[in-house]
C-alpha cells in the first residue's frame, strides 16, 4: 500500500511538469509524464513503447545532437550521455507529425534507477541561431525583424500550445511630432527598443514590423494577465512620451483555436 501511494505522489509531482520525465530501470522506460505523453500523442506509456519501441530510436541523427548511431553495441544511452559536458547533452526528437524540437537533457541517477528530464529549448536554439547568423535583429533599433518573426512564426505558436498558454500582443505605433520620418532617426529607434524592453521580459518578443510600428509579443495564463503587460506599456508610453514622439497602443489577445497567421493578420503583421 505504502508503495502504491509513494508511487501516485511521483506520478503526480511529474506530471505537474511542464518538461518531459521518463523514469527508467536500467534501459527500459518505467513511467512517463503527461508532457511526454503529449508530445508523442500517446495515452500511456504501454501504447508508447508499442509505436515507438526502443527509446534511443527517438533521437534524430543529426551532427548537432546527441543520438544513439553514436553509441557501441551495447552501451547504454545514459551512461553515454552523461559522459559529455552538460552544455552538449543535446537531444533532438520530433512529434507525430514530424515537427522537430530540441532538448537539454538532465540525468539523476538512484542505483539502478535513472531520472531524466527533457527540457524543451528550441525557442532557445532559434534565438541564438538567428542571432549568430545576424539576420534576427533590426539593425536601426535593435529590436527582433519582421523575418524573424516570419520564420518562427509557427514555433511560437507550437510553444503556446505546449505550455498551454495564450499569446498576447501590443502593438505600438510611434510617431515623431515633427511630422518627420521615425526610420531616419536611429538614436530616437534604439532609444525605444531600449525603453520597450524595459518592461518586457526574456521569453516576450519585441518585433519592429514597419517603419513606425512596432509589436510585443508574449505568452500569458489568462486574459487577465495580460491585460497586466498593456498596463505596464501604457505606463512607460506616457512617463517617456516627450516633444518629439508619441505612441499609440492596441491590445490583442489569440482567440480559441486562432492559428497563428490568423492573430499575425488581426494585429496587422
Amino acid at each position: 500500500m505504502r508503495e502504491e501511494t509513494s508511487l501516485a505522489i511521483i506520478r503526480a509531482v511529474a506530471d505537474a511538469q511542464k518538461d518531459l520525465i521518463v523514469i527508467f530501470q536500467e534501459k527500459e522506460p518505467i513511467l512517463v509524464n503527461k508532457a511526454f505523453e503529449k508530445f508523442f500523442a500517446v495515452a500511456s506509456l504501454e501504447q508508447y513503447k508499442q509505436e515507438f519501441g526502443p527509446f534511443v530510436r527517438n533521437f534524430v541523427p543529426h551532427p548537432s545532437y546527441f543520438h544513439g548511431e553514436k553509441l557501441e553495441k551495447g552501451v547504454n544511452w545514459i551512461d553515454e550521455i552523461l559522459e559529455l559536458d552538460a552544455a552538449q547533452r543535446l537531444v533532438s526528437m520530433v512529434t507525430p507529425t514530424y515537427e522537430p524540437h530540441a532538448f537539454s537533457v538532465c540525468v539523476q541517477k538512484i542505483e539502478e534507477y535513472a531520472v531524466v528530464t527533457f527540457s524543451d529549448i528550441t525557442q532557445t536554439l532559434i534565438k541564438r541561431i538567428m542571432i549568430e547568423n545576424n539576420t534576427s535583429v533590426d539593425t536601426k533599433s535593435g529590436a527582433y525583424s519582421k523575418n524573424y518573426f516570419t520564420q518562427i512564426a509557427q514555433s511560437f505558436q507550437d510553444a503556446a500550445l505546449f505550455n498551454k498558454k495564450i499569446i498576447s500582443a501590443v502593438r505600438i505605433e510611434a510617431k515623431k511630432k515633427d511630422a518627420t520620418k521615425l526610420r531616419d532617426d536611429e538614436v530616437l529607434l534604439k532609444t525605444l527598443t531600449h525603453n520597450l524592453k524595459s518592461v518586457t521580459r526574456q521569453d516576450d518578443m519585441l518585433i519592429r514590423w514597419d517603419d513606425n510600428t512596432f509589436v510585443v509579443l508574449y505568452l500569458v495564463d489568462n486574459s487577465a494577465n495580460s491585460q497586466i503587460m498593456l498596463e505596464k506599456l501604457q505606463l512607460l508610453s506616457q512617463k517617456k512620451e516627450n516633444d518629439q514622439m508619441e505612441c499609440l497602443l492596441q491590445h490583442f489577445i489569440q482567440k480559441e483555436d486562432e492559428s497563428i497567421k490568423s492573430f499575425s493578420s488581426r494585429i496587422g503583421l
